[in-house]
Formats: structure tokens, sequence, C-alpha cells
């Protein structure tokens, strides 16, 4: 069959197996070509199969040689139906790691259940033994816990919040109000995005024995600048992230004594799946990538994933943290000269010079790739069959 793009905004209802596998490998052969560093032995990636948690299984795999298990919730193919991208990112992923004679597994399921945990556990001790890295990269609308399902809420906190924002949909900048959340609603998006869930896989994966005693466990997190804060920060999301870096912090007291550690680290703005649902921080992302990109400080996804594993996690020296025991890779985003000149295209930013003052087509090809589509050297005209297996794959 033939697969095209099918949109709304920014998000894409298809997805397709050449263009995610070439996606793949082009990011694979980008680590080849960088400096190899001694990371991790085994690890574990949950939220593995798009964004940050895909990167970084690839930066283990193939700039430290590492066995990873990776866990993720995706839509498999059907004859007549596409697969989600997330689908036939990992099926690519998992090829690419046999062909090359490294250890991968990959569990599909829902990572907030309680069978999921439990049968990766068993995964990792069959496959692995145990894991000395476990990344938490889970980014989800709802999650369902003790029979109660948490759903999150993309409000801020206090009084309503008025800015400009990129209605992908239109095409057009316009102001948009972003209501205030009851309590309620926080407590929700806590549940769902906050620490809880991290914390729980970590305990289910010492209770299996499978967790080394010099473990590292890492969460990813955003701060964000101060003038956009109510729509992140400031709001619902932010405080599911404070939550997080608070859990990260309890985690490390837990594990330091046997030679573990944990943290938040903090990651710049990137063009994820996730990201592209905020209409306020998508406006933000489009100035800043231009901004950034003429400034010779964009990195994207791999970028931030490698620097984290090869630079900071697995780097030389003692890993530097900030006083709440961050790692921070939102340096170059926030970099004062940065911040000023997205600030100043922010004031005069509209639907007409959004192109010129942003990197708005860079945006949207980027967008569009996350889903397979527009990736270089695949011909989207021909026939591709939507059947991929995901090699060794553990449905819990």
């Amino acid at each position: 069959m033939i697969i095209e793009p099918v949109t709304r905004g920014l998000l894409c209802a298809t997805a397709h197996p050449d263009g995610c596998a070439a996606r793949v490998r082009a990011e694979i052969d980008e680590v080849r070509g960088r400096p190899s560093f001694r990371g991790p032995r085994n690890a574990l990636v949950i939220g593995a199969s798009a964004g940050l948690g895909l990167s970084t299984r690839v930066a283990l795999g193939f700039g430290a040689g590492a066995a990873s298990v990776g866990v993720c919730l995706e839509r498999p193919p059907a004859a007549a139906r596409a697969a989600s991208a997330g689908w036939y990112n990992t099926a690519a992923l998992e090829s690419e790691f046999a062909a090359a004679g490294i250890l991968g597994r990959t569990v599909v399921g829902d990572a907030f259940g309680e069978r999921t945990k439990q049968t990766t556990a068993e995964v990792v001790k069959r496959e692995l033994g145990s894991v000395d890295l476990v990344v938490y990269s889970l980014a989800a609308p709802r999650r369902e816990h003790d029979g109660v399902v948490h759903r999150s809420t993309l409000k801020t906190v206090g009084t309503p919040f008025t800015e400009k924002s990129y209605d992908a949909e239109s095409g057009r900048v316009a102001l948009s109000t972003m209501p205030a959340a009851t309590l309620g609603e926080i407590r929700e998006t806590v549940s769902v995005m906050g620490g809880d869930d991290w914390q729980r896989w970590l305990e289910v994966l010492h209770d299996a024995g499978v967790l080394a005693p010099d473990v590292t466990t890492v969460a990813f997190s955003y701060v964000g600048n101060s003038w956009l804060a109510p729509s992140y920060r400031g709001g619902t999301l932010g405080k599911a992230k404070e939550h997080l870096e608070w859990t990260a912090r309890g985690i490390d007291e837990t594990l330091r004594p046997a030679g573990g550690r944990a943290h938040a680290a903090v990651m710049r703005a990137l063009v994820t799946q996730a990201s592209s649902v905020l209409p306020v921080q998508t406006l933000y992302a489009i100035l800043l990538s231009r901004v950034a990109r003429e400034s010779g400080l964009h990195e994207t996804v791999l970028d931030q994933a490698y620097r984290l594993c090869a630079e900071r996690l697995y780097g030389p020296g003692p890993l530097a943290v900030d006083e709440e025991g961050r790692i921070r890779l939102d340096e170059r985003e926030l970099h004062l000269d940065v911040q000023a000149e997205v600030r100043r295209r922010w004031n005069a930013v509209d639907t007409e010079n959004i192109a010129e003052l942003g990197a708005l087509d860079a945006y949207r090809a980027e967008t569009l790739a996350l889903y397979g589509f527009g990736v270089p050297g695949v011909d989207y005209a021909q026939d591709t069959d939507p059947l991929r297996d995901i090699p060794g794959v553990v449905l819990a």
C-alpha cells in the first residue's frame, strides 16, 4: 500500500515504516560518527519508542555498546493499516541492534501497569541479569493506577494566562488563553506525569533483584524561561515536573549508600510528539529553533541524548548538577543572548512574519519526520508493506 500523511495540525494519524526506519538509521550513523564512550553495561529505557527515550537507546547502544531493554505501548500494524510511528521506530532499532550484535529487547505494554513492570523485570533477569542504568522517559495523557484512571491537564496554576500561540491547524499566530487548573486537576496531572510511577518501577526492579548496586537512574524534566512559565513550569505540567524532581532526590538518598544515584535531567525545548500539543510552547520552539541555529547553538533530540550519556552521566570527571541535584542540559537554550533575541522576535511575531522570524518550515519538517514522512532517500510514491515485526518483542 501507499502510505500518505494524514495530519491534524502538527499531529499525524499515519506513519511510514520505511521513513521511520531511515530516520532511525540516520541517528545510528550519526552516533557511529561521534566518539564512543564507556557507558553502562545494561540499560532499561521506559518510554523507549520515540523522542528522548528512543535516541537514548541509540546513543547507548551504538555509542557505548550497551545492551538494553525498552518499554513502550504502541499500535501494531494490520494488513490494511499502518502501525504507529513508535512501533516502526522500535522495529527498525531492534533490527539494527541484531545486525550489529548488540542485545536489545522490547516489551510492549502499558508502562503504568503492574503487569508490564513485572514482565519487564522478568525479561531483564532472563536477558541481562541486571541493569545499571534505568531511564524514565514517559509522557502520556492518562494513567490507570489501582483501578482508577488519572488524566493530565494542560492548564496554568493560579489565574488564567493569555499569550501569543501558534495554531498549527490554521497556521495563525494569535492570542490564546490558558485556563487555570483546579486543585483536583493539578493532583491528577501530578499523578500521571510526576514521580510516583518512576518510584514504583524502581521498587519492582529492586524486589526482583535486577538493579545493580551502582545503578544510575534518570528521568527527564524541563524548566524553560521565566516569561512563558505560566504555560509550562508555572502550570500543571510544571507541578508534575517539580514532583518528579523531588522524587529524584528521594530515590538518590535511597541508592547512594550502595553506590547508586538518581537525578532529574533538565533538557532543552525539543521537537517531539509530546511537545506538539502545546500551542504557546510550539510558537516559542519555532522562534528558538531559528535563533539557536543562527547562533550555532541548535540541538536535536539525539544531540541532547548523546550529550547526557557521553558527557554527563558517563563523562570524564564528577557529574555536575545544580543546587537541586538536577543535571542541566538547557544552558544553550537559556543563554542570555539567545533568550534576548527570542524575546525580541516574540514581541514582533505574527501570522505574516512567523516564517521570517522563526524556523517554521524546518519545524514542520522535523515534526512530520517524527512519523517517517519527508525523510531523505525514501520513495513515498512506491508501495510499501505496513507489516513490520519487532524482533524478539515481548507482549505484556
